[in-house]
């Protein structure tokens, strides 16, 4: 049986799967919602969600170059820091992600069930846990059959947000002036900088897929050269359009109307579009949104499973989790114990509070992962250690501008798995 997996991607597959894990909820959903708490503000969100996003995005970089294996910022954590900041960030990254896949899946369900004419309240649970199904038997077939649908997938997602940005724009800078007036007025009656850090931090959820590059480490070619640049241009890409793509949403619509559409079906996008009085413009949103979701679906499920397989390599889960297929190209226990746990979280059927609760977990997956990178050794630094340091600061300070019962819960998980962590260790040395 093989014990590592095969390197099949090159840069322009690593981005393709960068793009796909960010496209799509982020832009489809969240922009939406963070409207929704800083109103037109919601633009400079993006902004400053996109600097930490760069912050990590270089830290991520240079520890997967020096440490090319699957696992992300759990396999950082035990190399450059202890285990239990290793397992920290591996246990907050299968609870954020998981949250963030589900998220992904009831969206799919949502724009799914708007185009076709059904019911919502009906359908929503069942689509998504069918969604989920389907996908990970894509995975189960190895990453090299995953990277060719990924790629399909990603292609349909970036053309209709382009035709969003294209076709938006004319009814954007029309409507523009009046839709921002009052620029850091959110809609539910708050303001101030409060409302504003917290809609980066549900943005910067928005970015995170760039760390899927890393966390398939083991499977890209020549890495310490792939995926630096894999991130950096994954980032580019995605900075230049969620900022377009906010810009003409709230131009055309509004922050409430954005926020109205992420609350009652997920759909915002597809609502402003109905603004743009261009034949099919709806229709076209959604198709993207559609595919978009399940892009994100498909690399969050390639994601947590190398995780999951990394964790159960260190015996930190159960070590059938850390078992390869024997082509070695596919953890098949990890992928099917992922997909019941993204599975279970779409049960709840609700996409606010999932992505609510995954911005505190992330931002402290990824502040571990900047504290990993200030002690990489010096010949092996690609960038200076004031970026690890800003983005360290940046996750650590916006962690805590989420709903107190969010972060409260999340401290609380972080016990009970760190708990979980020293009673494994202690069996396994007994």
């Amino acid at each position: 049986m093989a014990d590592r997996l095969t390197r099949e991607l090159g840069v322009f597959g690593a981005v393709m799967m960068g793009l796909g894990s960010i496209v799509g909820t982020g832009v489809f959903v969240s922009i939406g919602i963070a409207a929704g708490v800083a109103g037109p503000a919601v633009v400079l969100a993006v902004a400053i969600g996109a600097v930490v996003a760069t912050c990590n995005g270089l830290s991520s970089a240079q520890l997967a170059a020096n440490h090319a294996v699957s696992g992300g910022t759990y396999e950082y954590g035990y190399e450059f820091l202890r285990p239990a900041f290793g397992f920290t960030a591996g246990w907050m990254f299968l609870v954020a992600k998981s949250a963030s896949a589900a998220t992904a899946a009831l969206g799919f369900s949502g724009y799914l069930l708007g185009a076709v004419g059904l019911d919502a309240e009906t359908w929503l649970v069942p689509v998504a846990l069918a969604a989920v199904a389907v996908l990970t038997l894509v995975v189960l077939s190895g990453i090299r059959r995953s990277n060719v649908a990924n790629i399909a997938i990603v292609s349909v997602t970036l053309s209709s947000l382009a035709f969003f940005v294209i076709g938006g724009s004319p009814t954007a800078f029309a409507d523009g002036t009046e839709n921002v007036a009052n620029f850091f007025a959110a809609p539910d009656g708050g303001s101030g900088i409060g409302n504003l850090l917290f809609a980066s931090a549900l943005l910067f959820v928005a970015y995170t897929g760039y760390g899927r590059i890393a966390t398939l480490g083991e499977e890209v070619r020549e890495p310490r050269t792939t995926i630096p640049r894999a991130v950096i241009a994954t980032l580019l890409v995605t900075m230049t359009l969620y900022a377009a793509v906010a810009a003409v949403g709230i131009g055309a619509v509004g922050a409430e109307g954005l926020s109205r559409a992420a609350r009652q079906g997920a759909a915002p996008l597809e609502a402003a579009a109905r603004s743009f009085g261009i034949p099919g413009a709806p229709q076209i949103m959604a198709l993207g949104a559609v595919t978009a979701m399940l892009g994100v679906l498909l690399n969050l499920l390639l994601g947590l499973s190398r995780v999951l397989l990394a964790m159960g390599r260190r015996r930190d889960v159960p070590a059938l989790f850390g078992r390869l297929n024997e082509a070695g190209t596919t953890p098949v226990y990890a992928t099917l114990a992922v997909g019941a746990g993204i599975g279970g979280i779409a049960l709840l059927g609700d996409v606010r509070v999932a992505w609510t609760f995954s911005a505190f977990t992330v931002l402290v997956y990824y502040a571990l992962t900047n504290l990993a990178a200030l002690f990489i050794p010096e010949e092996g630094r690609l960038y200076p250690k004031w970026v690890s340091g800003a983005g360290l600061l940046f996750c650590a300070s916006l962690a805590f501008f989420v709903d107190v019962w969010v972060w409260t819960t999340g401290i609380g998980l972080i016990a009970a798995g760190l708990v979980w962590h020293a009673a494994a260790r202690r069996l396994r040395a007994g």
